[in-house]
């Protein structure tokens, strides 16, 4: 087995980083339920209980695959999808600016993953 290359430690790192946004979100509103479905609800978002259990699944899944580079770009893009409409509902307020930069960037990983795949540290690679 060769050693592995810095940019392959670089996609991994990447990943993890991505990944950990959409985790901590995703237990800030298991741990927070009610006052996230209020928050949506505030924000004019139908079958609130409904589309909150989708986005804890949803960012649950999509940040797992990404950590372990399994179904790594499928994930990225099932992400980036669920992010385009939450950062436009959610943060498209002007004070809500850096948030709203914030999830572009986000998703500028996320396409990044899409595109050139996880690298070599990880499941995706192992599979082939």
């Amino acid at each position: 087995m060769p050693p592995l290359d810095k940019n392959d430690l670089f996609a991994l790192t990447g990943r993890v980083f991505i990944a950990t946004i959409f985790l901590a979100s995703a237990f800030g509103k298991i741990t927070n339920f009610q006052a996230t479905t209020e928050y949506m609800s505030a924000h004019g978002i139908p079958a609130v209980m409904l589309l909150c259990l989708v986005a804890i699944a949803v960012e649950v899944l999509g940040g797992l695959s990404l950590v372990l580079g399994y179904q790594a770009k499928s994930a990225a893009v099932l992400l980036l999808l669920f992010m385009v409409p939450t950062t436009l509902i959610f943060h498209i307020a002007p004070e809500q600016r850096i948030q709203f930069l914030k999830n572009l960037a986000i998703m500028g990983g996320l396409l990044q993953i899409a595109a050139f795949g996880p690298g070599e540290i990880s499941l995706d690679y192992r599979s082939r």
